[in-house]
């Protein structure tokens, strides 16, 4: 009996090591990270639909060839708040983890999400497990250049939008606000994720565009010069559209025809003109079948 109990002893003694350290490793402790707008590590994970993207394979090479498999457990454990203090200047979308300090690499071709400036936003964070905590929501500056690896400077100094404790729905969280105005160009979004039930906060960069307000007008302007978006001027056109464009006057290939006198055969309203043609001919008929109808006997 003690050879069996010392025995049993023994084998738990092995297999309790390497279940702690499946668990470590396991996705059981993975959690979540943005889809919309994609983040780095979610477009160029193995099944991300960004993956074969020239930025991903470039981050993948400059992670010493190491895929990003682990795309929902980019965290760090303890960080209570200072994450300035432990998460240094160029490494912000790593975090500071070797494991994926591909995704630091500066690009400007990472695969982007488009957005518009001061409109209603909504971030959708993908979880694999529930946690309680508080995300906040960051953008670049104005200005910002994404040649240069990304540093806790070139984000505003108040995140845009803060939430605490969102619903998991359908297995992500959405995180909504209002996004910025004055913003064009490529900008990182950075999502930082406190968590208050476990010690750890998340890091994520998710690259997007804000187009060009002057490129619109431009583009605007010639599909007006084309003639595609030109209105057409009526009832409803402004007094400053007409006299913009002048008095409206026929094309000039279809001569204008002179008023007709009172009287003239021209005043006569060409409808009636028709008419009366129309009569005309029907009574002809009329008299021409009448003198070629075989006449009937009489009865009696």
């Amino acid at each position: 009996m003690t050879a069996h109990r010392t025995a049993t002893t023994a084998g738990l003694a092995g297999v309790v090591p390497l279940l702690l350290t499946a668990l470590a490793a396991g996705p059981a402790y993975a959690h979540g990270a943005p889809t919309d707008p994609v983040s780095r590590v979610a477009a160029c994970a193995p099944e991300g639909e960004h993956r074969s993207a020239e930025a991903c394979r470039a981050a993948v090479a400059a992670n010493g060839g190491r895929p990003f498999d682990a795309w929902d457990n980019l965290r760090l454990a303890g960080v209570a708040g200072r994450d300035r203090q432990v998460v240094p200047d160029g490494k912000l979308c790593s975090a500071g983890i070797g494991a994926y300090r591909g995704l630091d690499t500066p690009r400007s071709d990472w695969p982007a999400t488009e957005l518009t400036a001061g409109s209603r936003f909504t971030l959708t964070y993908r979880s694999t497990i529930p946690h309680r905590g508080t995300f906040s929501l960051y953008l670049t500056e104005e200005g910002h250049d994404p040649a240069v690896p990304l540093r806790w400077a070139d984000l505003a100094p108040e995140p845009f939008a803060t939430v605490t404790d969102p619903e998991l729905v359908d297995g992500a969280y959405r995180i909504t606000g209002i996004l910025p105005t004055g913003l064009t160009g490529r900008h990182v979004l950075y999502t930082v994720w406190r968590n208050t039930d476990t010690p750890d906060t998340y890091y994520s960069c998710s690259d997007v565009v804000f187009p060009d307000g002057d490129a619109r007008a431009e583009a605007s302007a010639d599909s007006s010069a084309d003639g595609s978006a030109e209105a057409s001027v009526g009832p409803g056109a402004s007094s400053g559209e007409s006299a913009a464009r002048g008095p409206a006057t026929p094309p000039p290939s279809v001569p204008r025809a002179e008023p007709a006198a009172v009287g003239s055969p021209r005043a006569l309203d060409p409808v009636l003109a028709g008419g009366a043609a129309v009569l005309a001919g029907a009574a002809v008929a009329a008299v021409l079948l009448f003198r070629r109808r075989p006449r009937r006997a009489p009865k009696y």
